[in-house]
């Protein structure tokens, strides 16, 4: 070896050993549970500690769309019977579940998209089902008819406020990547439901390449085998109530802006839908795209960013601060407060599939539930 490769050589373990700047976490993230199975995306916590997730068909094999995680792990929940959809009678049992939220009286519910791999929905598919964590048995089921949960439609995530009517209203994003976004509103006692902010602005995708979220280093784009692309139109997707349940807090997919509205206008059935849209707060950019959003008793706001691997939070004066910012979070996607005070979250690696890399899965099991100390209570709207 002459000794110039040897002054390379040298110089190259010396840069090699030593310590580089690099990305540094923020917050105490930890995890609670790994799936080595199909990816989740719900989670939420009853108020005496049960964990519950979905899994949505979107190509995995799914032998239960919705489970209890019993030590440590994804047990069907209420029971196998239920997550086997009947082909002949979509409202008998679960067919695509995109959320699971217990409410203010420690209820389960589950919201079933009725669209597995994104298909067009049929009557009886799209539904809200309530489970009695005391039996649980199925107590309640809402069938959403097919002028609210469109053919079209994708039913995101959902949010209760029990004090409304005789029994509570939920209040659930339609993201659709087809069109017509909404918010749908459903009263929980008649089962009557409505669409409002139906292809309002604030409730679909930013327009082409207003919004191309970048994750990992790479734009976030339908990237098909035939070597074209094409951005993503995924509307209203995260939601949340504010402490006193006066604002809903919404966010679509493809945007990094956040809005709400009155709930009052959305509730009343007797108000026109430009009354409402007139009502829309921008509360601006909130630093990157969102899946899920949250809230607290405190008045703050959460917001997954799965552009930069993190949690954020919007107290009350409106100046964003970060929860967590963690290499593993990989795709956050639903938030969950619960009453021990932990934020639950949901990492699947979601810009890690198929469709985003021309047919090629590079997501890496297992998919990892965190949580996060944050020491605040969950909005609960009791009747």
């Amino acid at each position: 070896m002459d000794v110039e490769t040897m002054s390379v050589t040298a110089s190259r373990i010396d840069v090699e050993a030593r310590e580089l700047p690099a990305d540094e976490s923020v917050g105490l993230l930890e995890p609670v549970a790994f799936f080595d199975g199909p990816m989740p995306t719900g989670v939420t916590v009853s108020h005496d500690g049960r964990i519950f997730v979905c899994f949505p068909k979107w190509g995995d094999e799914v032998e239960f769309t919705v489970a209890e995680i019993l030590d440590g792990r994804p047990v069907p929940f209420p029971d196998i019977t239920v997550n086997r959809t009947v082909p002949g009678d979509l409202a008998a049992a679960f067919v695509s579940v995109q959320s699971v939220v217990v409410d203010a009286a420690n209820r389960l519910w589950i919201l079933d998209t009725g669209s597995p791999m994104f298909e067009l929905t049929q009557y009886g598919g799209p539904k809200l089902v309530c489970v009695d964590l005391k039996t649980n048995l199925i107590i309640k089921k809402i069938l959403l008819p097919q002028d609210v949960a469109l053919p079209t439609s994708y039913l995101n995530d959902v949010r209760f406020d029990l004090r409304r009517y005789s029994a509570g209203m939920a209040f659930i994003t339609d993201s659709s990547d087809k069109g017509r976004n909404a918010i749908i509103l459903v009263n929980l006692w008649t089962g009557e439901s409505w669409r409002r902010l139906e292809n309002h602005p604030s409730t679909k995708a930013s327009s082409p390449y207003g919004c191309l979220p970048v994750v990992e280093g790479h734009p976030l784009l339908d990237r098909l085998p035939d070597d074209t692309s094409k951005p993503l139109a995924m509307g209203a997707d995260g939601i949340a109530l504010s402490a006193d349940g006066s604002l809903l807090f919404y966010c679509p997919l493809i945007s990094r802006r956040l809005y709400s509205v009155p709930t009052d206008l959305l509730a009343d059935r007797w108000i026109d839908d430009e009354t409402v849209a007139l009502a829309v707060i921008d509360h601006g950019d909130k630093g990157g795209a969102s899946d899920g959003l949250e809230s607290d008793a405190e008045g703050n706001v959460y917001a997954t960013n799965y552009e930069h691997n993190a949690i954020l939070r919007r107290p009350p004066n409106g100046i964003w601060e970060t929860v967590a910012h963690d290499s593993r979070l990989l795709w956050p996607d639903t938030l969950c407060l619960a009453t021990d005070g932990y934020l639950y979250v949901t990492a699947n690696q979601l810009h890690r599939m198929p469709r985003f890399h021309q047919g090629r899965d590079l997501r890496r099991k297992p998919y990892i539930l965190f949580r996060v100390p944050v020491g605040t209570q969950p909005v609960l709207l009791r009747g």
